[in-house]
């Protein structure tokens, strides 16, 4: 099989329709909410069980579930799509820009306005640093997974999509614990950095690894297996995520009972972040005249989050029953329907942007 083969199938791989997990992936994180809660009140000595499994602070369950819900993610990953970088500069630069120089810091200041400040009556005081550290994790490193679908969804352009993402991960691995770090000191918010490298360790670096050598191992196998595993693996990948959910929620149930209004209140600045960022990012490729199957998924990935990551990293550096990593599960609960929303909005305007942009380039 030649090297086009398989790059054409790994492009190929990256445009599913959305799946029957995905597109209602708000209802079942709902669900999850129910049994969680639920199940910890009724069961409240068996999920204290799970608490104590730990080792050097990583919950061996959870630990091995992020495992389940990242690699398969991953193993759509081309690292080799890095060489088609250079035919979607502006459309990347932009979307660099975004994703590491303008998402973390608008979110943290985001958090400090509405957690610290707006909110900061009706939520619980000693949570306080604890939601504003969860929120930054969510915005720290861009979505990885979820990207190809909703690049699928406006037409993006698959090469843009897969060098994007490709190029996301690569700096992830560097950039997202200095990032973290230097967010959550200037938020007052003190992070033991052994632990945060180990969660960069176990969360990021080894996963990339280990998918990128089953790639290989299912690409010699031809394009159309490497597709079909993928495709079986999906559906494990979510469940995955939705068992590490009821986790989560069993542990938060009393807290949740007994304020319900604060998954509300944490999810607007989420909202705000994705507003803001992907309109600014299709603002600035219309202005540089980037082609609209570029455009869009470029406001996409800049509006998106990687939220298992962020997800395993809050349980890591502050636990189960922490207000971060209930801030991360809200960035799960409202993630599809609102980048759904974005995709509707990226389809309909296309008349509008394509204007622009010719203007721009002339």
């Amino acid at each position: 099989m030649s090297a086009t083969d398989i790059a054409a199938g790994a492009a190929a791989s990256s445009r599913p329709a959305i799946g029957f997990f995905e597109r209602y992936l708000t209802i079942w994180v709902a669900l999850c909410i129910v049994a969680g809660v639920t199940l910890g009140q009724r069961l409240p000595d068996l999920f204290h069980g799970i608490a104590a499994l730990e080792v050097a602070k990583v919950n061996l369950p959870v630990g091995v579930l992020i495992w389940i819900m990242i690699i398969p993610m991953l193993l759509k990953i081309d690292f080799g799509a890095l060489g088609q970088v250079k035919s979607h500069v502006r459309g990347i630069g932009v979307t660099l820009f975004i994703n590491w120089a303008v998402k973390p810091f608008s979110m943290a200041l985001l958090g400090w306005i509405f957690i610290r400040h707006v909110f900061a009556p009706y939520l619980p005081a000693e949570q306080i640093d604890s939601y504003i550290a969860g929120l930054i994790l969510l915005a720290a490193a861009p979505c990885t997974a979820m990207v190809f679908v909703w690049s699928q969804l406006c037409k993006g352009d698959p090469y843009f999509t897969l060098s994007q993402v490709a190029l996301n991960d690569a700096i992830m691995v560097v950039a997202f614990a200095p990032i973290v770090a230097l967010l959550l000191g200037l938020s007052s918010i003190t992070v033991p950095w052994d632990t945060l490298l180990t969660s960069v360790g176990l969360y990021i670096v080894v996963p990339v690894v280990i998918a990128q050598v089953w790639r290989k191992a299912l690409l010699r196998k031809g394009v159309k297996h490497f597709e079909a595993a993928v495709a079986k693996l999906g559906p494990l990948s979510i469940s995955a995520l939705l068992l590490t959910l009821v986790l989560l929620f069993a542990f938060q149930g009393e807290a949740i009972i007994e304020q319900p209004l604060v998954i509300a209140l944490l999810a607007v600045p989420i909202l705000v972040q994705v507003i803001l960022n992907s309109g600014l990012a299709y603002g600035l490729n219309r202005r540089m005249g980037v082609q609209h199957c570029v455009a869009g998924p470029s406001a996409l990935i800049g509006a998106s989050n990687f939220f298992e990551l962020a997800v395993a990293t809050a349980i890591s550096l502050f636990g189960f029953q922490s207000g971060a990593a209930l801030a991360t599960v809200v960035g799960v609960l409202i993630e599809v329907p609102v980048m759904l929303a974005v995709v509707a909005i990226v389809n309909r305007s296309q008349g509008w942007y394509e204007s622009g942009m010719h203007a721009a380039r002339g």
